[in-house]
This record gives C-alpha cells, sequence and structure tokens, in this order.
C-alpha cells in the first residue's frame, strides 16, 4: 500500500505553519487563510542557504572550519564594502532603484494587466545587452515568436542578450547556473512551478517555493533577478503576502489604459528611498522617459478659469507641479455628492468641514468635485492649501492667478502648517516661469536665497490665502 504524502498548512498572510487545518491563524489572527502544501523533507530547511553567499554577504557566514556550526560576530568584525551598481539605461528607474541595479538583488515589478511591465523590462534587457553585460529574459506567458515581434517594436537589439520560453524552476535553475547571466528576467512569477510542490502553478506554495529558489539563486550566485508579478483586482500584489518580503525591491507601474503615461513607484527598497517614482510615456516604440513631470502635468491647464489652481508636491527628492481641479455646483437632491479623483476622499472632506468652520464658506448644500489633473494619485499634506483655494475659486467663481503656485498643510483650526523642501518647490515654480508662490508663513524664514523674479507670499491661514483669489 502507498504511503501518504505529508502535508502541512500554513497561512497565506504572515507564513505561520501548523501540522493541521485551523479556521482562525494564530499569527496574524484572519479567518480562513490557511491552505495546504507538501511538507519539506527533514534536513532541507537549512539547506537552501547553504552556501556563505546567502548566509551574509560573502565574507560573514560565521562557521567553524572543523565542526560545521556557527558563529555570531560582533559588529566590528562584519566586513562590507561598497555595493557597485549598474545602470539600466533609463534614468527614471535609476532613480526609483536608488541609483542602478545591485548585484544580487531580487526585484518585484507589479502592475495591472497592459500597463507595460514586460515592455519596460524588455527595454532594460536591450539597454544591459548592449552595454556588454549577459542577460537572460526567461518568459512563462508568451512564445519566443511574440517576444520577438515586441522587440521589433522596440527596436534594435545587440549583446548577449538570449531568451528562454519554460515554466519548471528545476530546468530554469540549471540554466542560469550554467549561462551564469548577470541579469535575469522572469515573467512571471505566477506562471513558474515546481514538481515537488504538488500545487497548481499560481498558487500560494507554488510562488512562495518559487520565490525561495530564485532568491537562493540570485544570492549565491550574484544575479540581478527580475519578477513580474501579477494584481489582483484591489491592485495588491497576488499571491502570498510573504512575497512582497522576500524580495528586496518592490516596485508598481501605475497609470490608466487611455492615458499614454505611466508610473513608476518604489513601496519597498532595501538599498534606496521608498519615496522615489519615475514617469513615463507609453508610445509606439515602447516607453519614452518624462524628464520633467511638472510639463507634463501642466500641460493643456485653462488659462482663466475658476477652480483650477497649480500646487506642489514632493515625490522623494523631486518637486512635481500638478493642477488641482474642482467644481462646486448647487445640489438637486437633498444629499449633495462629494467627488475626489487622484487624492484621498476623506481628505476633501476634512477641508471641506475646516471652510466651512473656519472662513465661513458653507457648502453643505452643494456638490463637490475634486481632481488631479493628469492621472497621477497623491496623497501628501501639502497640497490642501491647493485644494482649499481651488474649492473657493470654483464656488466664488472667481480665478486664481495663473501664474501662481501655492502649496501648504491646513490644520484643523484653519492654519497652514509648515511642509518640508519649501526651498525645493520655490525653485520648481521659479523655473516653469511661476511669478507668485504662496506658502506657509513659517517657511518663509527656511528660504536663504530665493529665486529672482518670484514673489513669496506667506499665510498664516485659510482666511489670508483666501483673500489672494482674485488679486
Amino acid at each position: 500500500m502507498a504511503k501518504a504524502k505529508a502535508t502541512m498548512f500554513f497561512c497565506k498572510e504572515c507564513g505561520y505553519e501548523s501540522a493541521k487545518w485551523m479556521g482562525q491563524c494564530p499569527g496574524c489572527r484572519e479567518w480562513n487563510t490557511f491552505v495546504e502544501a507538501p511538507a519539506q523533507k527533514a534536513g532541507t530547511s537549512g539547506g537552501r542557504f547553504k552556501s556563505a553567499g546567502v548566509l551574509g554577504g560573502g565574507a560573514v557566514s560565521g562557521r567553524f572550519p572543523a565542526s560545521g556550526g556557527l558563529r555570531p560576530k560582533k559588529l566590528s568584525e562584519i566586513e562590507t564594502s561598497c555595493e557597485e551598481r549598474t545602470s539600466t539605461g533609463m534614468e527614471e528607474l535609476d532613480r526609483v532603484l536608488g541609483g542602478g541595479l545591485v548585484s544580487g538583488s531580487l526585484v518585484l515589478v507589479g502592475g495591472d494587466p497592459g500597463i507595460g511591465k514586460s515592455t519596460l523590462l524588455l527595454q532594460v534587457c536591450r539597454n544591459l545587452s548592449g552595454d556588454g553585460h549577459r542577460v537572460l529574459y526567461i518568459s512563462g506567458e508568451e512564445s519566443l515568436s511574440q517576444i520577438k515581434l515586441r522587440a521589433d517594436r522596440l527596436g534594435e537589439f545587440s549583446g548577449e542578450l538570449t531568451f528562454l520560453c519554460e515554466t519548471g524552476l528545476d530546468l530554469i535553475s540549471e540554466v542560469i547556473v550554467g549561462e551564469k547571466p548577470e541579469t535575469v528576467v522572469i515573467d512571471s512569477i505566477q506562471t513558474m512551478y515546481r514538481e515537488d510542490a504538488g500545487s497548481a502553478p499560481g498558487s500560494v506554495g507554488q510562488v512562495r517555493e518559487s520565490t525561495q529558489i530564485l532568491l537562493r539563486l540570485a544570492k549565491e550566485h550574484n544575479i540581478t533577478i527580475f519578477l513580474v508579478g501579477h494584481v489582483t483586482k484591489e491592485g495588491t500584489m497576488a499571491g502570498p503576502r510573504m512575497l512582497e518580503h522576500m524580495v528586496d525591491t518592490v516596485l508598481y507601474f501605475e497609470g490608466e489604459r487611455n492615458v499614454p503615461y505611466r508610473i513608476l513607484r518604489g513601496v519597498k527598497n532595501r538599498f534606496g528611498s521608498t519615496n522615489e517614482i519615475g514617469v513615463f510615456e507609453m508610445r509606439g516604440n515602447g516607453l519614452s522617459e518624462v524628464a520633467n513631470p511638472s510639463e507634463y502635468m501642466l500641460s493643456g491647464k485653462p488659462e482663466g478659469a475658476s477652480g483650477s489652481v497649480t500646487a506642489c508636491s514632493m515625490e522623494g527628492t523631486r518637486p512635481v507641479l500638478l493642477e488641482i481641479q474642482a467644481l462646486v455646483c448647487r445640489t438637486n437632491f437633498g444629499m449633495p455628492r462629494r467627488t475626489a479623483a487622484g487624492t484621498d476622499y476623506n481628505r476633501v472632506n476634512l477641508l471641506l468641514a475646516v471652510m466651512e468652520k473656519r472662513a465661513g464658506i458653507h457648502l453643505s448644500d452643494c456638490d463637490v468635485y475634486v481632481n488631479i489633473a493628469g492621472g497621477i494619485r497623491v496623497n501628501e499634506p501639502s497640497l490642501d492649501l491647493g485644494i482649499v483655494l481651488a474649492l473657493a475659486s470654483s464656488h466664488r467663481d472667481t480665478p486664481v492667478d495663473d501664474r501662481m503656485m501655492v502649496f501648504g498643510e491646513v490644520g484643523l483650526s484653519g492654519e497652514v502648517r509648515a511642509v518640508s523642501m519649501a526651498e525645493k518647490r520655490v525653485q520648481e515654480a521659479a523655473k516653469l516661469g511661476y511669478t507668485i508662490c504662496v506658502l506657509p508663513q513659517v517657511c518663509l524664514s527656511r528660504i536663504a536665497d530665493p529665486p529672482r523674479g518670484i514673489r513669496l507670499v506667506g499665510v498664516k491661514n485659510v482666511g489670508e490665502a483666501m483673500d489672494l483669489i482674485g488679486r
């Protein structure tokens, strides 16, 4: 009689393991999150990271020569070296990554279907191979002929760039070890599978095991690996939540299908900032970098229109000028409608309450619509003052000066609070030809050398800011 195959259960949210199924996870307290997966064979739990490269980056494994045991090290005994970064040939992507690719890193790229993930990575492969790097592109979703058609649209390819269509991790591991590429692209992680896992490709167990194998290959052989990840209908990464914890960097590709512009945002980065964004434009020959996002965001801005205000948001270290649009009109029903596109809906309601209580503008019988033009989504508090002025401008049907840029956080008492990097925001406004900058009064002292040709107007509360409308 054949022996039954041993199985284990683990939580797909937090990874808590159990020998039996449980309705509620003791780790994260979530219900119905346990899934079944084959149990690991004895002695394999520590075998995944046998090499010194995985245990501590090379020279910090700390094993005793004779006994093979582990010896903890003091911080002063750990040797470090300056990480070398490789440029992807795309400045926008390098900025989000923190300056370029780090050898041995695992990068997860997610986004909606058709947003341009495969196109972006194929362009990165072309740039790297053109600079003399060995690159391997592994596809589990497209055939070689389909990749060829897309590559012909992007332009000319050269260098040591090879392609492979395979979904079995055992065969893929052999190819990677044999070819020894510097960069590998896996498109996508949900199509990869390992026969020992005993579940269908794309399941929680398969995604976890596949990522674990690729993580080991990246660390042991010092290979940079890109993983393309699917997203759910809620917009989050498909698969277990631990997938984002296992990788070094998580990038999200955002944008609307009917809008040609795409935003690459870093939500996790062990080698750089998580606040940077990269802006791209989808064209017939692939993705093109947008060097000046402010100019793009303000393109098409109407002149002399009420409810339109230019504000400044900081995306990492980069100031981006945005157009805030507001429309206030009398409601035809007993309950007014509130709509916010590109910003936080609850934040808009909060600002409406502040305007009614602190500035005496009654909007309880009006429909209110707020939109951040350009398809970008921003939740930075520095846009508060811009939203307030846009609402007041639309309510009074009085336009704001087209040469005015505003920024500042609004508190519940109606005060305009300070924001970070005020000097950079002012410099960006001056560079694009704005002559008036409305900012918090407390930020005036932080601008040591204001640019020529721009007048700084400090305000203490929303009342003072609203008085500037129509001047």
